[in-house]
């Protein structure tokens, strides 16, 4: 079991991950389900990219030295935080009184086409309308409610990826 939890088999296992989750994203809620992504739900996805990036590049060059591991596996869970947190803040939006949510905005396109990039961050994280409805529900849970649960154990197996760098298997398991 211990060989299973390698440096390499986990950096593989996030690379699945990310498959699998923008796979569900892409194929099954938006082809099959048909529902558009929002804007918190377009930068939970970057997130999640980022962190297969830097989780390939560690799988597939396998680095020996922990400085190197150390950037990759950085790079990783600040791509996989930053969307926890965007996926915490969805949450934190579809569960708002009605009276408190904020209106629909003009939309993500319309944001990128015409303002700096600071105030397309500040103006996604708000939030709109649009992110606090709720579209669809699988065992009770909506959509940002699964994708904060996924993050999350990501993020658990990114601390038994820590734990491995700072501590590797010796090579006797006796």
């Amino acid at each position: 079991m211990l060989q299973l939890t390698t440096y390499r088999n986990l950096q593989w296992l996030l690379v699945l991950t990310t498959v699998i989750g923008m796979g569900y994203a892409l194929f099954f809620l938006q082809r099959y389900m048909g529902l558009s992504p929002c804007p918190l739900c377009i930068f939970q996805r970057i997130g999640l990219m980022v962190m297969g990036t830097f989780a390939l590049i560690a799988a597939l060059w396998h680095p020996k030295s922990m400085p190197i591991k150390l950037v990759l596996w950085l790079g990783s869970v600040v791509g996989i935080g930053w969307a926890t947190a965007i996926a915490g803040r969805h949450v934190w939006l579809q569960h708002l009184p009605a009276d408190q949510v904020p209106s629909c905005g003009p939309g993500l396109d319309y944001w990128l086409d015409t303002l700096p990039m600071q105030q397309v961050l500040h103006e996604v994280l708000a939030g709109s309308g649009e992110c606090a409805s709720v579209a669809w529900r699988f065992l009770g849970l909506s959509i940002p409610e699964q994708s904060l649960i996924f993050f999350i154990v990501l993020l658990l197996i990114h601390a038994l990826i820590f734990w491995r760098i700072v501590r590797p298997m010796s090579s006797n398991p006796f």
